[in-house]
């Protein structure tokens, strides 16, 4: 029977191919008590206790104004894993400009300037985000599909207005290993339920991942291998 790999080895494997975690960091890691960035955070915590452990690592909740608070059963592992962990509240619906609605797109882009202003105001140099390979997959075919670009969601990204870079370690992760491995610990199951999800692209991207990969897990890794191997010469 083949081994199966733990999603630590796949994260460790991220973190070394992309230098993803440095001597000194101070990584600011976006908490939204689903299973994915629980995954990363419970990964931090136990990397941090590995000898030779030369960064720090915080996570941060941003709770707005109409989602469901953050889940108790995660925050009672986050105190067992010794995560240092903060909330912090935004009122979300109330920066909407008049005659726009409320939307996934508007909650995100909310929420990631939240954990940015948080980054700078408090020395972070790296916030860390909990996108999975299925993600990145799923943003490639969406851009393909709607906007006629070849792009996705890069494992590092250094923002070139502020001192800090985007990474996701979480980038050679199938997402099917992460709701096995967060079902083994018992956290699996939290996802956001509000009324304004409005996903209908992305789960178009998702079926024709599914449909072109026909749902295997080393197809899809040699979709995203594919990123990293690119033949200019032969693209218009």
């Amino acid at each position: 029977m083949k081994k199966k790999v733990k999603i630590s080895s796949y994260i460790d494997k991220a973190i070394f191919d992309y230098n993803l975690i440095e001597d000194g960091d101070k990584i600011l890691i976006g908490a939204s008590g689903g299973k994915d960035s629980t995954a990363l955070i419970e990964y931090f915590a136990k990397r941090s206790l590995r000898p030779n452990c030369n960064f720090s690592y915080k996570a941060l909740f941003i709770q707005s104004d109409f989602a469901p608070p953050f889940p108790p059963n995660i925050l009672k592992l986050f105190e067992e894993w010794n995560v240092p962990f903060e909330k912090i509240d935004v009122d979300i619906i109330g920066r909407l400009k008049d005659g726009h609605k409320m939307n996934c797109w508007w909650c995100t882009t909310q929420r990631r300037t939240e954990l940015l202003n948080y980054a700078l105001d408090n020395g972070f140099n790296k916030i860390a985000l909990g996108h999975h390979m299925d993600d990145i997959l799923e943003t490639l075919f969406m851009n393909m599909l709607h906007k006629g670009e070849i792009a996705a969601i890069p494992p590092s990204l250094k923002y070139k207005k502020y001192p800090i870079t985007i990474i996701r370690p979480l980038c050679y992760v199938a997402e099917e290993k992460i709701i096995e491995h967060a079902t083994e610990e018992g956290y699996a199951g939290f996802t956001c339920t509000c009324n304004y999800q409005d996903n209908s692209f992305r789960k178009e991207a998702r079926k024709k991942v599914e449909l072109i990969t026909n749902g295997d897990e080393n197809t899809r890794r040699r979709l995203f291998n594919s990123m990293k191997n690119i033949k200019p010469e032969y693209l218009l």
